[in-house]
């Protein structure tokens, strides 16, 4: 059978399951699925779903969105968003009102910075196209306008 390609699934739950001091049987025991369907999965001959992961991860007392994203489920990205949504809310020393405010204010800031850094990348390639027209010795409509007399520096001299 070939290996899949996992993202080094298997050898991390393995040495996730050794440095917790469980063998495999007791791993498989403990996750709920069968002990010759987790060898497979470190062996990389089994893809497991999402659900298998998270029985897995809540075992092991690790990340469910650590090992999404070895097994290509997740994106970094997501996995980081989502572990910082849970620790906001797993906060016992706020309120309720106060979890909520806080996640409001980080999806508030996540758009910000989402959309200037879609600004950034139309401003770059905008500019990489002024250049090569400019480098090409043509010129476009993307030059800048003179600014208004009362904003050029002054070139007299006054006493």
């Amino acid at each position: 059978m070939a290996s899949l390609n996992v993202g080094n699934l298997g050898e991390y739950l393995r040495e996730q399951r050794r440095s917790a001091q469980l063998s495999l049987r007791q791993l498989a025991d403990a996750a709920g699925v069968s002990n010759p369907y987790l060898s497979q999965i470190e062996r990389g001959l089994r893809k497991p779903s999402a659900e298998v992961l998270q029985q897995v991860a809540k075992a092991l007392r690790i990340s469910a969105e650590t090992l999404y994203v070895r097994a290509g489920i997740l994106d970094e990205k997501e996995r980081e968003e989502l572990e910082t949504r849970a620790v906001i809310l797993a906060d016992p020393s706020i309120n309720e009102r106060q979890k909520q405010v806080l996640l409001q204010i980080y999806d508030s800031f996540r758009k910000e910075n989402a959309a200037d850094a879609a600004a950034a990348t139309v401003t770059d390639s905008a500019d990489g196209a002024t250049g090569a027209h400019r480098a090409a010795g043509t010129s476009d409509a993307v030059d800048a306008p003179e600014p208004p007399e009362a904003e050029r520096p002054s070139t007299s001299t006054q006493p």
